[in-house]
């Protein structure tokens, strides 16, 4: 696939190059593993990484794929990262954008979509739709690519990343970076500009009014003067610390300046702050610590004339720490039942409340913010907006005044170990309003983060679930000589000690090396459980939550097949005539060798899924086929009973007529044995059934390498390379003989291997089998 781009990309540039500025290099914005291909080009021997300068992807697993199922996959995302790692100072010309879709995105968690920062001096960028200036909501999967304020936000990337001269992408990476922090971080409400004049002049007949108060607030309509409002700072810098102004119209002029040194009241050159400021859904906010303007003497507000528009401008001057509060977060095992509170009387404009100790993937929780106000009157909409310092994956809320609101707060990034800075909750509030903040654990949200980061590794729980239920199926036999239902079964042996011992045992061996090489030269494959970083010292809890999940989604599952199974067999009663049961003494036969070779020839020569669900398919059919004949006896058995019920009253009677009573006790004893075919029979049902139900889980596995297969068969009937070529030709031999085996062939093999082996008589029949 990278090289057919390669080749796409060698073709397009060798088409403009007659043009009169002809480009030297492209762009590529990359859709989900279209971003990865593109990433992947530059792993190629023959590929000039200058063809390349500007990368945007969308909603792409970069760290890792969603769910690795086969080896080429994992091994493919190993070179593409190490070779980014390892290239580094070579990419550097490579600007590179990632776009997440947040939480609304089921199919690609954002936590993969962020790139791994390579220097201090990195080009790349990673940010999540949520935090994007005038987009500010999340996405899923598909519409992260037509969301229209996501789209106009790379349209005007793309119009500002053009260079005047060359007609093309500009070739400063510094340049290309400052663009897309513009976009996509933050949005000073104004139109980029690579130089910005450090002085501007402050023109125009406008009056220049002095404000000495530490708290303004000024709002015009329909004002065809223009004013200057100026605020000395010589007077606050004793008492505060920060000054903060918004400005409710959404322009994108400059309003607010620095004036240098002036002892006058009016400024005829002042530095342009407009830069510093922010762009918020309502408003455009600054915030400037005055001890970094020491050379400025006044701060300038611009209200240029307004006719038709209404706006309001506030402006105040504070401590940092009259304006920032602690809130200590819920423990996670408190399950909602205790919160944290605090009340905000707020005379300000601004409110920092610190989360602390919210630093993990697996905390959730629900904030809860109610504001009262003193008066009645019409007030500006309150902006909440809960920031992520180590990571650009901010939330922004926007709710009237007063009113009751519930934020959703967790982390798609788990904070870095050498980073001390916390999360905090921003409240843009109203003046003369009360906040009341509100904080409990949210047991549902812990447990959505739980799936959200290994929901590769529940079919390994729910297989693990499968297979304890069928060695229960096995061990129920060998005792008691019946085969119980897969359901009740589950329940019975579905036991977490009997699997988290040994992974949080595997997992304790894998941080050794001679361990792990032992375990590669074995060729065992990586452990599939959830495995967690040393940090998170509850990996045990996560585990077993995972198990109790893999159980539910085995019984659930389980219902529904043999649920399945029924309706067809119903089905099949009603449209075609069930034959006899016929037991076969037989396992392996010329018919069923010659089946084998065949599907071992397709796996080869084919697609090794594609094998696999045809033997799939035979194996359901005989399932279904074996259901219809057991039903169909059943029926039958139960009328026999009741002629030969019927018979031996009469012949009890009439005395006279003794040959009836011979003939009822010849039927009572045909009733018998075809009573012991049926009950081995259906044994044999619910026995093939749990094997069955194991099989769908791995056909469901291999069914993307199938999907593939059969989009790409007009190009070539043979898929190489083929994850699952030499497990289909092993499973096609087992399933062969496992389909066709019945219980009293599973008992005396069991049988003789104890009889081979007596020390396996401590051992489960399951682990025998598998």
């Amino acid at each position: 696939m990278s090289k057919i781009f390669l080749m796409c990309l060698i073709t397009l540039c060798s088409l403009l190059k007659d043009r009169e500025f002809a480009p030297t290099s492209v762009a590529i914005v990359g859709h989900s593993m279209g971003g990865l291909v593109a990433r992947a080009l530059l792993t190629l021997k023959n590929f000039k990484p200058g063809l390349i300068n500007l990368l945007i992807t969308q909603a792409t697993p970069h760290v890792a794929p969603v769910m690795p199922l086969d080896k080429y996959l994992t091994d493919f995302y190993t070179a593409v990262n190490n070779h980014w790692i390892l290239k580094a100072q070579d990419l550097r010309n490579l600007t590179t954008l990632s776009v997440a879709g947040g939480f609304r995105d089921y199919q690609v968690r954002s936590g993969l979509a962020f790139l791994p920062r390579l220097s201090q001096h990195d080009s790349a960028l990673s940010v999540v739709s949520s935090a994007v200036p005038r987009a500010w909501a999340s996405t899923d999967h598909l519409s992260i690519v037509w969301c229209k304020e996501l789209i106009l936000a790379t349209i005007r990337a793309f119009f500002d990343l053009i260079d005047e001269n060359t007609k093309q992408i500009t070739e400063d990476p510094k340049k290309r970076m400052s663009v897309l922090h513009h976009h996509f971080v933050r949005h000073p409400a104004k139109t980029f500009e690579e130089n910005p004049e450090a002085f501007t002049e402050l023109t125009g007949a406008f009056m220049w009014i002095p404000v000495k108060a530490s708290k303004w607030t000024y709002s015009v309509y329909n004002d065809s003067d223009g004013k200057y409002f100026t605020f000395p700072l010589a007077s606050h810098r004793k008492s505060y610390s920060h000054v903060y102004c918004e400005n409710s119209m959404l322009d994108t002029s400059s309003w607010i300046y620095g004036c240098m040194n002036s002892n006058s009241s009016t400024c005829l050159e002042a530095t342009d702050l407009s830069w510093r400021a922010e762009l918020l859904p309502t408003t455009k906010v600054v915030i400037l610590k005055l001890q970094d303007y020491t050379s400025l003497s006044h701060i300038v507000i611009q209200v240029p004339p307004t006719v038709g528009n209404k706006y309001t401008l506030d402006c105040e001057f504070f401590k940092q720490d009259s304006r920032t509060v602690q809130l200590p977060v819920t423990h996670l095992f408190s399950f909602g039942l205790s919160s944290s509170k605090i009340l905000l009387n707020s005379t300000g404009l601004l409110y920092n409340v610190r989360l602390q100790h919210f630093n993990r993937i697996y905390q959730a929780f629900k904030i809860y913010i109610e504001s009262h106000c003193q008066s009645l009157k019409e007030r500006k909409p309150s902006v909440y907006r809960l920031h992520v310092p180590w990571s650009h994956e901010d939330s922004i809320i926007v709710a009237k005044v007063p009113s009751f609101t519930e934020i959703s707060a967790k982390l798609h990034i788990a904070q870095p170990q050498n980073d001390s800075r916390v999360p905090e909750l921003n409240i843009y509030s109203s003046s003369d309003c009360q906040y009341e903040v509100i904080l409990k654990t949210s047991v549902l949200q812990v447990l959505g983060q739980i799936i959200r980061f290994h929901a590769g590794s529940l079919p390994v729980y729910v297989v693990s679930n499968i297979f304890l239920a069928y060695g229960g199926q096995l061990s129920t036999l060998m005792s008691t000589g019946q085969c119980s239902d897969f359901p009740l079964e589950l329940v019975r042996t579905a036991k977490p000690y009997k699997v988290e011992p040994l992974i949080s045992i595997v997992v304790f061996l894998q941080g050794f090396n001679w361990f792990r090489e032992i375990w590669e030269s074995l060729s065992l494959p990586e452990v599939d459980a959830a495995v967690l970083s040393s940090q998170d010292a509850w990996f045990p809890l996560v585990s077993l939550i995972l198990f109790l999940f893999g159980t539910g989604i085995a019984y659930w599952s389980g219902v529904f097949f043999s649920t399945s199974l029924r309706l067809f067999s119903s089905l099949w009663l009603t449209l075609i005539r069930p034959t006899v049961l016929q037991k076969d003494n037989k396992l392996i036969t010329p018919r069923r060798l010659c089946g084998v070779l065949s599907l071992a020839l397709v796996s080869w020569t084919t697609c090794g899924a594609f094998a696999v669900f045809i033997i799939y398919l035979q194996y359901l059919f005989k399932v279904i086929k074996l259901h219809v004949n057991v039903r169909a006896e059943q029926n039958m058995l139960n009328g026999d009973s009741d002629c030969s019920k019927e018979t031996s009253q009469n012949s009890s009677i009439y005395t006279v007529k003794n040959q009836s009573s011979t003939d009822s006790t010849v039927k009572a004893t045909q009733s018998l044995s075809n009573s012991t075919t049926i009950a081995e029979a259906v044994n044999s049902l619910k026995m093939h059934v749990t094997i069955l139900n194991l099989f769908t889980w791995i056909v469901l596995l291999n069914l993307p390498s199938l999907i593939y297969w059969l989009k790409n068969l007009r190009y070539s009937v043979r898929l190489d390379p083929d994850p699952c070529r030499s497990t289909a030709i092993i499973l096609v031999c087992i399933l062969e003989i496992l389909m066709n085996s019945s219980t009293s062939e599973v008992k005396s093999s069991i049988k003789k291997m104890i009889h081979i082996s007596p020390c396996l008589k401590t051992i489960q029949p399951a682990v025998i089998i598998c």
